[in-house]
């Protein structure tokens, strides 16, 4: 009853995250000449998101096409080197076929000129912290009247950004019953915090999980770990990294009839994280994590989760996903894997 307290309140503050609009004076310019007032949310995966004061929700504009931007709105400016600053967007004219240069207005008036191709990502933050927020929610539920059968799923993901490390935190719940069988669930609770290091496109990061799985007989298995990792790919439509470290992980199993306890394991930690854009239409996203343990060798756990999104309008995303859990040695009497597929809506709020 405790995980499913702590679920329920984390997916609570996600729902709640609040994220206040400001004044639509920014400037945006297209290459075509188009001259627009508006207020500049973001850039990400090639997407610049803006939205106006005549029409509702917000708007996705290519990147590419972008030829200048003007706020005085705080931004966090990453590139594809690695290299983060903070100030407002400032662009200055340039001559016919030279490469455009967005500014970035620091503190105390200094200022960084970079091209606008080498740009991925461009978070509005603020000096107010509940400001800082963005992130999603996703939903999905079929039922079945032949068999009493019902699938749902929620899922939600918030992220809280600052120049040089970001925190994100991220929750998934299935359940599927049909009638004459049990119940099956699955709740998981994950939590990271990045930070870059002085060498570009190079971070540490520390990472917490928490796993509840009737499937596997899981009552709570707890990972904690930590290690260094790289971006090996960073652009507006792609973005790859690696991490390697160490972890712990402890499982409480369920009661059987011989008494099993728990199990704690010291493991070698990799993990990938890829994701793919197309503009403003689809996404895909996928992570893994192995973890081949040293106190226990020959031992073995797995976990991925991969997700692909297409955009309907405003906010509102379809999106089928897929998870999965396997263990090459469990305890006897146990299952070694749990995995699956869910389809839903899901919602954006904060930069998007």
């Amino acid at each position: 009853m405790s995980m499913r307290a702590l679920i329920i309140l984390s997916s609570a503050l996600f729902l709640t995250a609040p994220i206040f609009a400001r004044d639509k004076t920014d400037v945006m310019v297209m290459k075509n000449g188009d001259r627009m007032t508006c207020e500049v949310k973001g850039l990400e995966a090639g997407v610049l998101y803006v939205s106006f004061d005549y029409i509702n929700g917000t708007a996705s504009v290519d990147w590419s096409k972008v030829a200048r931007l003007e706020s005085n709105q705080l931004f966090i400016v990453k590139t594809q080197d690695g290299s983060m600053y903070t100030g407002g967007l400032n662009t200055e004219e340039t001559v016919a076929g030279r490469p455009v240069k967005i500014q970035v207005v620091e503190t105390g008036e200094n200022q960084v000129g970079i091209d606008r191709s080498q740009v991925v990502e461009m978070v509005q933050t603020s000096d107010k912290f509940l400001q800082r927020f963005s992130g999603e929610v996703s939903w999905g539920i079929i039922y079945s009247k032949g068999n009493q059968s019902t699938q749902f799923n929620l899922g939600s993901e918030t992220a809280y950004l600052r120049e040089r490390w970001n925190a994100k935190a991220n929750f998934s719940s299935t359940l599927a019953s049909s009638s004459g069988t049990n119940t099956s669930t699955r709740n998981a609770l994950g939590l990271s915090a990045l930070r870059f290091l002085p060498w570009n496109n190079w971070f540490y990061s520390g990472i917490g999980t928490f796993l509840q799985s009737s499937e596997q007989g899981i009552n709570l298995q707890t990972t904690i770990g930590g290690g260094i990792g790289r971006y090996l790919k960073n652009t507006n439509r792609a973005s790859i990294s690696v991490l390697g470290g160490v972890a712990w992980q402890g499982t409480n199993y369920k009661p059987t009839i011989v008494p099993l306890g728990g199990q704690n394991v010291v493991s070698a930690l990799i993990g990938a994280d890829v994701r793919l854009f197309q503009f403003s239409k689809t996404n895909l996203s996928a992570t893994a994590t192995v973890l081949p343990a040293l106190s226990d060798p020959g031992r073995v756990r797995i976990d991925a989760n991969a997700a692909y999104y297409i955009k309907l309008f405003s906010n509102l995303s379809w999106n089928v996903s897929f998870y999965g859990n396997w263990d090459n040695q469990p305890p006897p009497g146990f299952s070694g894997s749990d995995y699956g597929t869910s389809s839903g809506l899901s919602w954006t709020f904060g930069m998007k």
